[in-house]
């Protein structure tokens, strides 16, 4: 059973930067889409950005590339979204999410929607202040 807990939110203003981090147990010997979404209030949940741990293949909603970016420490065992130049549409919800899965080399998760992931941690909450 994979557990994701994440840390790392916090109240910004905007411009500023964060670090959010997602330390996960509980992996098998595979492969796994692993990502970041968020959700604010009112709003669906989006995915900003995933990774594929098979080859490290990353992909970014337009919203946020050049801004955000996602990486795994040597380990596998931590998930990071650096975010830099925060803005007020970036507050929200921030999960981290992993789904056991074997992809092609270079396709990436960009594909594989939210509903599709199983593994989810509790949020950590990003709030930015114009």
């Amino acid at each position: 059973q994979v557990q994701l807990v994440e840390s790392g939110g916090g109240s910004v203003q905007a411009g500023g930067s964060l670090r959010l981090s997602c330390a996960a147990s509980g992996y098998t010997y595979s492969t796994y889409c692993m990502g970041w979404f968020r959700q604010a209030p009112g709003k669906e949940r989006e995915g900003v950005a995933t990774i594929y741990t098979g080859d490290g293949t990353t992909d970014y909603a337009d919203s946020v590339k050049g801004r955000f970016t996602i990486s795994q420490d040597t380990a596998k065992v931590t998930l990071f979204l650096r975010i830099n130049n925060l803005k007020p549409e970036d507050t929200g919800m921030y999960y981290c999410a992993a789904v056991r899965i074997a992809l092609g080399r270079g396709r990436g998760c960009a594909g594989i929607g939210y509903s599709n992931y199983n593994y989810w941690g509790q949020g950590t909450q990003v709030t930015v202040s114009s």
